[in-house]
């Protein structure tokens, strides 16, 4: 008999922009202090780990998997170590998140060794490789989604930057760049904006902010006009002392990408961007690691941010899924880590895994569906979840109408 799968329980995190309705419902726990309830993590990283049911006992699953190598599988061991490689998410973005980045590999192997090297604790506020993975991740919007995705053109730059009157100065100054032989235009603009003056980035900000607060209140702002998060932005995030957080810029040179429901998008290693709102399922290699550009209060390494960004311009590329079944869709990707599929079951339809080929991670996000492996049964409904070990063997079969998502190792 093939091994049976087993009831997996996510962690939460409790971070300040979560959303207090969505994640509670999902789980149907009360909230009765009005807590946020940021992400679920459906995964075995240290920082939060899932919880296996396992004949009765409650177990993190990275502490499962040790006792339990064999569920990763060969093919996933000797690539990626004694590891489940992916983390699988639920997000609900109520706050927009900081401006951020993620390194590659080879970036996150000696950034990690180094900040060891020097005693930078784990838990140091100023720590930026909390691990030594990179963290390339795809996302699928459950709810309309806002996002900033990579940089805009340097024509489109040039025309947002000029449209702002507040932005005069650097108007000018990326027209000046713009005329000279420099390597990376974008880059020499970016720096200039991370490297300002605190005085300077109010000088610029703080006009702005007053121009925009009139017109936010009177809901005169459009979602997909920069200016909406730019507002929300100073209404949220005025750092120490008065001071106007210089993420706000990148509100206007970083593409603002709306997706709607079922729809996706990859953001690989230096890929700058920030969720601004929305509900989604995220699956990322097994990593923590951020650089961070602002639009927070947390620690921002302006030098690791410039050294690790792709300050190339980016063409947001939604995906839309493939069909790999008649209800199954996949959203691909280049990452080796990771893949995530979308499964969709109606009346007494049934998904049949014979042999799951890579470990896999399965959440009801819609509907409930019977759960047969093992010789055993059960039902889970939606904000549940399982755990298929390598070799593991089940079915999925709902009387209504239900939505899966998997994460599993491309094959």
């Amino acid at each position: 008999m093939k091994q049976r799968v087993y009831p997996i329980r996510g962690a939460v995190q409790n971070y300040a922009w979560g959303g207090k309705t969505f994640i509670p419902k999902l789980l149907n726990i009360e909230n009765t202090d009005n807590q946020p309830f940021a992400e679920v993590w459906l995964g075995a990283h240290q920082r939060g780990p899932a919880r296996v049911l396992d004949n009765g006992n409650s177990v993190p699953l990275n502490e499962w998997l040790y006792h339990h190598p064999e569920a990763l599988g060969e093919r996933v061991t000797r690539k990626f170590g004694n590891r489940l490689p992916y983390l699988f998410k639920v997000l609900d973005v109520n706050a927009m998140l900081s401006i951020q980045s993620h390194p590659t590999k080879k970036a996150a192997e000696i950034g990690f060794a180094r900040e060891n090297e020097t005693g930078i604790e784990l838990t140091a506020k100023n720590r930026n490789y909390k691990d030594d993975n990179h963290k390339p991740e795809v996302m699928v919007a459950l709810t309309e989604f806002w996002l900033l995705h990579g940089f805009k053109s340097e024509e489109a730059i040039e025309e947002i930057l000029s449209t702002v009157p507040e932005f005069a100065s650097l108007a000018e100054y990326f027209q000046r760049v713009r005329t000279k032989e420099v390597d990376n235009k974008i880059f020499h603009l970016y720096k200039n904006l991370m490297e300002m003056s605190q005085s300077k980035v109010d000088d610029i900000l703080r006009p702005l902010g007053k121009r925009l607060s009139k017109a936010f209140s009177k809901n005169k702002i459009e979602k997909s006009n920069p200016d909406y998060w730019a507002a929300l932005a100073f209404r949220d995030n005025m750092l120490e002392g008065g001071h106007y957080d210089r993420g706000i810029f990148s509100i206007y040179i970083f593409n603002l990408v709306q997706l709607q429901k079922g729809e996706a998008i990859f953001q690989d290693a230096g890929i700058p961007h920030a969720y601004l709102e929305g509900v989604n399922m995220e699956l990322m290699a097994n990593s923590d690691n951020v650089f961070r550009g602002g639009l927070t209060v947390k620690h921002v390494d302006v030098n690791e941010l410039l050294e690790h960004v792709v300050f190339e311009p980016v063409v947001p590329n939604v995906l839309y899924g493939v069909e790999k079944k008649p209800n199954v869709k996949v959203y691909k990707t280049p990452a080796p880590d990771f893949e995530l599929s979308r499964i969709l079951l109606k009346d007494f339809e049934a998904y049949y895994c014979m042999e799951a080929l890579t470990p896999e991670t399965l959440i009801v996000m819609e509907g409930e569906v019977l759960v047969e492996s093992g010789g055993k049964e059960f039902r889970i409904g939606r904000g549940e979840a399982f755990f298929a070990p390598t070799e593991s063997a089940y079915s999925m079969m709902s009387d209504g109408t239900a939505v899966i998502f998997k994460a599993a190792v491309p094959v």
